[in-house]
Parts: C-alpha cells; sequence; structure tokens
C-alpha cells in the first residue's frame, strides 16, 4: 500500500510482468466471456497493455488501445473520450482512430486495475461511438471501495473482476470472496 490508496503491483502486472501469470489470467477470462464472439481486445494505454496484449494472442484476435496522446502516425478521424486519471490525478483524452473500430466488431475490454472506473467508461463510450458490440469487460484487479465495479455491475455490463478488494489501509488488504 502506498499513500492515497494505492495499491502497488507494478512487481508483477504492470511495470515488470510476470508473462506465466498474465497466460493464467488470460485463461480464467476465458471462463467469463465468449471469446469466439469477440473479435478484439481493447484496453487504454499504458498499464493495461500486458495483461490486454496476452489475452488477445490467446483468444486469437487484434489488441487495440486507446492512447493518451495523440501521435502524427494517427489518421482518418479519431474517437475521444475524456477520462480522470485515479493514478495520475489529472483529466486525460482517450484517442483511438476510427480506422481500427467500427460497426463490425464485437469488443472485448481488459484493463489491469479498476477503481472509480473512468477508463473503462472512456472504452465503453468509444465503442459505443464506434457502433461498435461490447461483449464483456474484464478487470484483474478491482478497488471494490472506491465503486467503478458496483457501477458497472449495476448497469448491467457483463464484467467480470478477478479480484475484488473490499478494504485497503497500511499493512493490510481484505479481498472479497469470490463465487
Amino acid at each position: 500500500m502506498l499513500p492515497g490508496n494505492i495499491i502497488k503491483v507494478d512487481g508483477f502486472l504492470n511495470h515488470r510482468v510476470d508473462t506465466v501469470l498474465m497466460n493464467d489470467i488470460a485463461e480464467e477470462f476465458r471462463k467469463f466471456f465468449n471469446i469466439n464472439r469477440i473479435s478484439a481486445v481493447l484496453t487504454a494505454e499504458a498499464s493495461g497493455i500486458p495483461v490486454a496484449t496476452i489475452c488477445a494472442h490467446n483468444f486469437g484476435v487484434p489488441l487495440i488501445f486507446a492512447k493518451k496522446a495523440k501521435s502524427d502516425n494517427i489518421e482518418n478521424g479519431l474517437y475521444k473520450s475524456e477520462v480522470y486519471s485515479y493514478t495520475y490525478k489529472k483529466t486525460v483524452t482517450l484517442i483511438l482512430s476510427k480506422e481500427w473500430l467500427g460497426p463490425q466488431d464485437r469488443v472485448l475490454i481488459i484493463d489491469d486495475f479498476m477503481a472509480n472506473g473512468n477508463a473503462v467508461k472512456g472504452l465503453i463510450d468509444i465503442v459505443n461511438e464506434a457502433g461498435a458490440a461490447l461483449e464483456g469487460i474484464g478487470v484483474v484487479i478491482e478497488k471494490g471501495f472506491q465503486g467503478g465495479g458496483d457501477y458497472l455491475r449495476n448497469n448491467g455490463y457483463n464484467y467480470k473482476a478477478l479480484a475484488v478488494i473490499d478494504k485497503a489501509e497500511e499493512g493490510a488488504i481484505v479481498f472479497r470472496k469470490q463465487n
């Protein structure tokens, strides 16, 4: 635990990545989502990319990630969504080239972490703007005490968090018992 309810997972999930664990996570998500229905995995730059990449590879579909800054190589229009980053304490704009997502797509959103759910809500906005179908949302770790997962469950999304933390204080993390 770091100050500000930041849970340090960078030793295995999103800075130094345990690829064997990522493969196991992909297989766990396979149990909850109809992988045969998806045409792409979508995530946000940057920390969701490792787990989403291995999921996309294991599911045999492309990975698409929304960038947080426009680069010169993005052409043909953009989907955009403004989101507040809990980690960086600022609003960022998620952008995705219209070239890579459209009405023909069936999308599985995969992300590493869920706090307030702003990044995932931004990705949902992009999927909706593209006219694509949202098949599901998978998150490795959810901070259950911050409401993002509750929002998704309460609004009928096909959502699965592999681990839910109900309480996090200095020196103690309490996980929710999952079925």
